[in-house]
């Protein structure tokens, strides 16, 4: 005698399914009447005014900026040659250090971005909240911290 193929997972998976098919026809009748009872075409318009952001009102055209075609960059724009800042040695602030694994990261004071430094390019004994001098180097994953002292 077979066996029945129908299992518990292929019932349920089955009974999913329709439960699914059938709220989505429910969802699109009542789409459909609220269309009816409203007289709208569905979706409403939006509009980008002259900063950018989108508003349900038009924008006033004489906001309007005429752009010449060959004023729009396609792409990344060239990188320009910075020039270095005459004293590489930077202030900061220790926001973290983990000693038993030997990195840290280090605030900048003047641009307020945090630098990776390892134990390698620290030389003073630091700690977290800690004033420190360093220099920047780039390493694998962008800018690290290195010549650390404190201040």
């Amino acid at each position: 005698m077979g066996r029945s193929q129908q299992t518990f997972s292929k019932s349920e998976k089955e009974k999913k399914r329709l439960k699914k098919r059938e709220e989505k026809r429910k969802k699109m009748e009542a789409r459909k009447l609220a269309k009816e009872e409203n007289g709208s075409a569905g979706i409403p318009l939006a509009y980008v005014d002259h900063n950018g952001n989108l508003t349900d009102t038009p924008p006033d055209p004489s906001m309007k900026v005429k752009v010449k075609a060959k004023n729009i960059e396609l792409g990344i724009p060239k990188k320009e040659n910075i020039e270095e800042e005459l004293d590489p040695i930077r202030n900061g602030k220790v926001s973290f250090f983990n000693s038993s694994k030997g990195y840290g990261f280090i605030l900048d004071t003047a641009t307020n971005e945090k630098y990776f430094t390892h134990i390698s390019g620290i030389i003073d004994e630091i700690a977290e909240n800690d004033k420190v001098t360093f220099e920047l180097e780039k390493g694998q994953r962008g800018m690290n911290a290195v010549k650390v002292k404190k201040a």
